[in-house]
């Protein structure tokens, strides 16, 4: 029987009859259930760390997770989901409360935060239903099994996604999953991992991606450029077709994978994505490393790859593998510290360790390669270029005064209008630590210099960020911290202002425009 509403979970007598409706049970256990810590970029912008410390719920059914989420204090509220069965459509309905938004056939953790989903006991498997993160952030799904989400026939789930995420989603860590289809886009199947519309801070590790036609994406084209800061080591990509994953702007840092039967291409670094590439093993597979079926170039550094039987195509106008022999065209900063195994062990190490089930095994370090120390984070080259920072100011117009200006979602009290008024004491500043600002015309102007003033108590906040044209998404410049930075001279109506990192909230108090 579905049930769309059932009371708090801290009501001990209601909670007894809600577990016997939705295949929930209360857990008496106070420690988490997850196994190990946040890797990658998912241990950066504070850390991933789910639902630790906050109460314990076992879920046998779709049902009963939707009604763990709803039935939170608030949609913060820390929460670990146990999960133990099979979660299928049939027991998965909406449930609604103050402190979710969910939705039949689909398993939605969708404005939230603080939560962790983890498999147990004899194990879960969501079979035909997608796990969908929205508007969300401090996630973690562990050792759980998703297989054949279909976007067309029936049933269809999560657009046909296994996992799934999108719209400004920050800090997720999905680890020892299994995540597999049945055939690619003809037979109804879309892709195992997406990350679109400003997605960042994910770590995929231990995790199992197989029988696929698309392994996983990182934006949903080549002008949305906003996701970014991954994180794929120790997985196994088995019988996929392509994108392990496809990478659009950003950075990816991809090392211990191994990939096995790739059967178009691998890595699909375009549209001026950065990806370090160490110690992974590629094995009876085509293509595996370049730019492909587009002509807006990515770049990558690679280190101690093994390459097993891996076919190169001929480059053409939208073909451009990295080999035979890759090398590196860029190099990429990598801010945490990690450990290598030895490309040729990395073969053994993932089948013992990756996928749901198999005990959260990891790597012992038995066949350790080196310990890179972490590096800054520094701009490398983009597909224009990289931007100098000025001691002075810009001489000439300031565009932007009398212009127009709009953004990503800004603080309380906080206007777009401050940046283009000439007036140090009023700033804008993102409703998060991360966002963009733009300065638009209603004729087209031409742009050479820009000039980010920080207001006077924030300054240094600004880390990392990119210049774009924002009539056409394509990336101008990127760099760090706040000045004058140089662009190629372009004529446009729009130009954004993404800061992808900081060290704090950072305001804008002027967004100056310079035509020379």
């Amino acid at each position: 029987m579905r049930r769309s509403a059932a009371v708090r979970l801290y009501a001990a007598g209601a909670a007894v009859a809600l577990a016997a409706a939705t295949g929930a049970v209360m857990s008496t256990t106070s420690a988490s259930a997850v196994t190990g810590s946040a890797t990658g970029y998912a241990g950066q912008n504070g850390g991933t760390t789910g639902g630790a410390g906050g109460a314990i719920v076992r879920a046998t059914t779709g049902t009963a997770i939707h009604a763990a989420l709803c039935n939170r204090a608030d949609s913060d509220t820390p929460l670990t989901i146990e999960v133990e069965g099979t979660i299928n459509h049939s027991n998965t309905a909406k449930v609604s409360g103050s402190s979710c938004d969910t939705a039949d056939g689909v398993i939605e953790l969708k404005r939230i935060r603080n939560v962790t989903l983890v498999g147990v006991g004899s194990g879960a498997v969501f079979d035909q239903v997608g796990i969908h993160v929205r508007e969300s952030s401090n996630i973690i799904i562990q050792n759980v099994t998703v297989k054949n989400v279909k976007k067309s026939g029936s049933p269809t789930s999560n657009g046909g996604d296994a996992i799934g995420m999108e719209s400004n989603v920050r800090n997720v860590w999905v680890d020892h999953a299994t995540l597999e289809a049945s055939g690619g886009e003809a037979e109804g199947y879309d892709s195992l991992f997406d990350l679109k519309d400003n997605t960042q801070y994910v770590t995929l590790s231990y995790s199992i991606m197989r029988d696929s036609g698309r392994g996983g994406l990182v934006g949903s084209s080549d002008t949305q450029l906003s996701n970014g800061y991954i994180t794929y080591h120790h997985n196994l990509y088995e019988n996929i077709d392509s994108r392990t994953p496809l990478l659009r702007g950003g950075i990816a840092h991809i090392y211990n994978n191994y990939y096995k039967g790739l059967n178009k291409s691998g890595i699909n670094s375009r549209a001026g994505a950065r990806a370090k590439v160490d110690n992974n093993y590629f094995e009876d597979s085509k293509d595996v490393l370049g730019t492909f079926y587009t002509d807006a170039a990515g770049y990558w550094q690679v280190s101690g790859n093994v390459y097993d039987n891996v076919t190169w195509s001929a480059p053409g106008t939208e073909n451009h593998p990295a080999g035979p022999g890759p090398t590196s065209n860029t190099t990429v900063g990598i801010p945490y510290g990690y450990r290598l195994d030895e490309a040729a062990c990395v073969p053994s190490i993932v089948t013992r360790t990756a996928g749901a089930g198999t005990g959260l095994k990891v790597s012992d370090g038995s066949c350790p390669a080196q310990t890179p120390a972490p590096t800054p984070a520094t701009p490398v080259p983009t597909p224009t270029p990289t931007p100098t920072a000025e001691p002075t100011r810009p001489s000439g117009t300031n565009l932007s005064l009398g212009a127009a200006a709009d953004g990503s979602s800004k603080a309380d009290g906080k206007s777009y209008g401050n940046v283009r008024d000439g007036d140090m004491s009023t700033y804008w500043s993102p409703a998060a630590s991360t966002g963009s600002l733009s300065v638009k015309w209603g004729t087209a102007t031409t742009v050479s210099r820009i000039d980010i003033r920080e207001a006077s108590g924030a300054t240094g906040a600004v880390g990392s960020w990119r210049v774009l044209d924002g009539d056409t998404g394509t990336t101008l410049a990127s760099g760090s911290g706040a000045g004058v930075i140089a662009v190629p001279r372009t004529t446009l109506k729009k130009i954004t202002f993404e800061i992808t990192g900081s060290s704090g909230t950072p305001e804008i108090a002027e967004f100056e425009t310079y035509a020379g």
